[in-house]
């Protein structure tokens, strides 16, 4: 298990992605952030309620990447830990 980081939707100027989130696994470029492509994640709420999603690709070109996840995380989610199985 790898511990990664929430960092915040995917967004745009007007459009917020509601169940698209960065995540970070301190990975330094995006060739690195690639290989993680498919693999699936896991955040736990405060209250034991977990939520799966996957990697989808890279985002940008310092080692973030992108996670779909089944339903949308709570804001309350930005700035906690995630789980890469």
């Amino acid at each position: 298990m790898t511990i990664g980081k929430v960092i915040q939707f995917r967004r745009g100027v007007n459009v917020i992605h509601e169940r698209h989130f960065l995540l970070d696994f301190g990975m330094t470029s995006r060739a690195e952030a690639e290989k993680l492509k498919g693999k699936n994640v896991e955040w736990k709420s405060p209250a034991g309620r977990i939520i799966a999603g996957k990697i989808s690709g890279a985002h940008g070109n310092k080692g973030l990447v992108r996670a779909i996840f089944e339903r949308g995380l709570p804001g309350q989610a930005i700035t906690t830990a995630v789980e890469m199985k």
